[in-house]
């Protein structure tokens, strides 16, 4: 059986390797952290695995998993380097979904084949996320040999993979961030013009659930273009233009977060065919001509 060793164990990493170990399908080796202590505890997470301290102290595996933060990758593929451990049958893979797998070129000069795996999901707690991770999307670009197995692997654990563009993985994983991360910012703000409006929080979160269910459900159901609803699908470019005076008015920053998706809007309101050209047409004036704090 294959062995695969860990370096970097935290929630990604604990979730995936336990996954990996109770698969069958690899046999985890070794596990390298910042402290003993975490990777006594990551070892005991998954139910196996020697912790251990250093590169040093590494074993040969088949596959290392680098699963340490975006901004150790780099040493750590380096650092795997002077360890002597590397050949054409290793496979070096990290697991950051902003980073490209050619940060592991010097692994790559040593003959190893190298890769890149995202797993999207939200892990916050590693003993959630062994019970709910089949059918992940994982994201994966890399070597086509190292491409294959991981493919294989992640398939196994249930993972559901599809390719990336390593050129602009940087702006794929912005867009994880835009609809994940930018969703819960996106709800604040209007949680902050509803109380402007004299609605008190948990009121608004009350009234804003079933809108905000609703539209995701569309979303989903049609499609970005067809669940536009609202001003701007209408071309009511009046209204618009009150909303701008009164976010000016209220807050920079609600403002300038209303011109530029309403900048999106528009060419989702075009492609879904119902307001006038005029009005849309007058809206992207609105949008582009007023400035955050215009009186």
């Amino acid at each position: 059986m294959k062995t695969f060793s860990i370096i970097g164990c935290g929630a990604v990493g604990k979730t995936v390797g336990r996954l990996l170990q109770q698969s069958g399908a690899v046999q985890v080796q070794d596990i390298l952290t910042r402290s003993a202590a975490s990777a006594q505890a990551a070892a005991g997470f998954i139910g196996a695995g020697r912790p251990v301290a250093g590169f040093d102290q590494l074993a040969r595996a088949d596959l290392y998993l680098v699963a340490s933060p975006d901004d150790a990758i780099a040493a750590c593929a380096r650092a795997l380097c002077r360890a002597d451990l590397l050949d054409p049958d290793t496979t070096v893979c990290h697991l950051s979904g902003s980073l490209g797998s050619d940060l592991l070129y010097p692994v790559k000069e040593l003959g190893a084949q190298v890769a890149s795996v995202h797993p999207v999901k939200s892990f916050a707690d590693p003993a959630v996320c062994v019970g709910d991770f089949a059918g992940t999307w994982c994201g994966i670009e890399g070597d086509p040999q190292a491409r294959e197995f991981l493919a294989e692997l992640f398939g196994a654990i249930g993972g559901r993979v599809f390719p990336i563009d390593p050129r602009f993985k940087t702006v794929y994983h912005a867009g994880s961030v835009l609809v994940c991360n930018y969703l819960t910012a996106l709800m604040e703000a209007g949680l902050r013009a509803f109380h402007k409006g004299g609605v008190p929080r948990d009121t608004a979160l009350s009234v804003m659930e079933p809108l905000v269910r609703g539209t995701v459900d569309n979303i989903f159901r049609a499609g970005t273009a067809r669940a536009l609803t609202g001003p701007i699908a209408r071309g009511d470019a009046g209204v618009v233009e009150r909303q701008l005076d009164a976010l000016d008015g209220f807050d920079a920053d609600l403002a300038l977060i209303y011109r530029a998706l309403g900048r999106v809007a528009v060419e989702l309101s075009r492609e879904r065919g119902q307001a006038s050209a005029p009005g849309l047409a007058a809206i992207e004036e609105l949008l582009a001509a007023r400035k955050a704090g215009a009186s």
